[in-house]
């Protein structure tokens, strides 16, 4: 039974962490983007977002609320934002978990930046945003 679902894989579809100005241009802050790669429309896109760790000098399991984003549709070669984010939490890992529509299937897939990987040694330019920024 269990071998006749089928669950399909998710391709050209990312979650990125961008650098970048606030409206003011006065500030840089942090905003989790979902990109779409593909040549196809992401259709009732929902995505799940919390961060969890310990604190490393206390041992203290760190847990954040969890977050629901409908994002609706994302357009073939574009990106929605999903989130800002703060920098004081770049020392836990984040989640975001990812589930859209697309030709009558449903797909989700699991996004994980661990901690102390969202630095400016791991950014790169991220595609379509052409941004700064640390992509899975």
């Amino acid at each position: 039974m269990r071998k006749d679902i089928e669950i399909p894989k998710v391709k050209d579809v990312s979650v990125a962490v961008v650098k970048e100005l606030n409206d003011e241009k006065t500030v840089e802050v942090y905003n989790v983007y979902i990109i779409n790669q593909k040549n196809a429309q992401l259709e009732s896109v929902l995505v799940s977002s919390k961060g969890y760790g310990e604190n490393k000098s206390t041992g203290e399991k760190i847990k954040t609320s969890v977050l629901r984003h409908f994002i609706g549709n994302v357009e073939a070669k574009s990106f929605a934002k999903i989130e800002p984010i703060v920098e004081q939490v770049f020392g836990i890992s984040n989640e975001y978990w990812v589930s859209f529509s697309l030709d009558g299937k449903m797909y989700d897939k699991k996004y994980v930046f661990l901690a102390e990987t969202i630095i400016d040694d791991n950014m790169i330019t991220i595609p379509i945003i052409e941004q700064k920024g640390v992509m899975i």
